[in-house]
């Protein structure tokens, strides 16, 4: 069975949206990907569960920088920054220094707002 099918089954498994959005991002299919992001997020949002919440906006920025949409990647990451949450992609929240490091973050590098998200906050 597919990711698709068993989202067709399961239409309100996050686990399966957030798998789902990454395939279709991998595929180039930019409005089904953020769909599927998208409604993860909604599925459980960071009020309903505040650990494990903020994951799925994780996944939902790092989607927003696959598929082109920059300026929004870079707002949620800047959400992200300040907020204390289980990260399902690092053992840590997003830092600035993973957004320095990892390459995965490489589509925002040229951008000026995300090159001040990757400053280290001096006291």
């Amino acid at each position: 069975m597919t990711v698709v099918q068993l989202c067709k089954h399961q239409p309100d498994n996050d686990t399966l949206l957030k798998a789902l959005s990454k395939a279709y991002a991998a595929l180039g299919e930019k409005d089904s990907a953020l769909r599927a992001a998208e409604r993860a997020v909604m599925l459980l949002p960071r009020g309903k569960d505040a650990a494990s919440g903020p994951t799925l906006e994780e996944n939902l920025a790092l989607i927003q920088a696959i598929v082109g949409e920059k300026s929004r990647a870079i707002s949620t990451l800047s959400q992200l920054l300040q907020t204390p949450y289980d990260s399902s992609y690092y053992a840590t929240p997003i830092t600035p220094a993973l957004l320095r490091l990892d390459p995965i973050w490489d589509p925002l590098r040229s951008d000026p707002a995300f090159q001040k998200l990757c400053e280290e906050k001096k006291p």
